[in-house]
């Protein structure tokens, strides 16, 4: 087997981080947390399942106040919202100011709901919901950590439920999702085809 050589790649220098050299793709979500008697919401996009399970994780840090409101709370959501939330999912990473909080300048622009099995918010009009009990959290990734949870609870759009009778390509063109295409772009996708698993392939 030859070493990577080939004219049109280059290797990255790591005394920087890689992941602003290139770009990637990756959910975006909303995580919901109580912050004392007020609600919190933070757009995440290093965010993944945790196997086949119902585990989920996010990339935080703990000079955020997410971090700090899981740790009070040990639970949180996570909303999917639709492509053409884009704008409101923006605005939860509305920086706080000295005149009003983080929590009024979201509620006074976004539409919330309540989750079902506890005290948290969500995104109004998401297409697929969790409600998450802190599992662990995993410190040292530098100045990051990875918050896991159980899912407790979980809601979807019927337009994305996936049922055996719909056509999955036509389904998607009609119902697409927003993805995150690192850093700072992010893309409708709408268009989709099916992947080419060996045969016989298992997970």
């Amino acid at each position: 087997m030859e070493t990577i050589k080939q004219q049109n790649i280059q290797t990255l220098d790591l005394s920087s981080p890689i992941w602003e050299r290139v770009f990637t793709i990756a959910p975006l979500v909303v995580i919901g947390t109580i912050e004392g008697n007020k609600y919190d919401l933070a757009p995440k996009h290093m965010v993944t399942p945790l196997g086949f399970g119902n585990y989920f994780g996010f990339v935080c840090t703990p000079r955020h106040s997410t971090y700090q409101n899981i740790i009070q709370t040990r639970n949180f959501t996570v909303s999917f919202p639709k492509p053409e939330q884009v704008v409101h999912t923006s605005l939860s990473a509305t920086p706080r100011s000295q005149c009003i909080s983080k929590s009024d300048d979201i509620l006074d622009s976004l539409s919330v709901v309540k989750a079902t099995t506890m005290e948290a918010p969500m995104i109004a009009g998401a297409y697929f919901y969790l409600e998450c009990e802190l599992f662990k959290i995993i410190d040292g990734f530098d100045d990051f950590s990875m918050i896991t949870g159980v899912i407790k609870a979980a809601h979807v759009d019927k337009d994305y439920l996936r049922i055996s009778e719909y056509d999955e390509r036509d389904q998607l063109r009609r119902n697409p999702l927003l993805a995150y295409i690192a850093q700072g772009r992010f893309a409708h996708i709408s268009e989709t085809f099916n992947f080419p698993f060996p045969k016989d392939f298992k997970n």
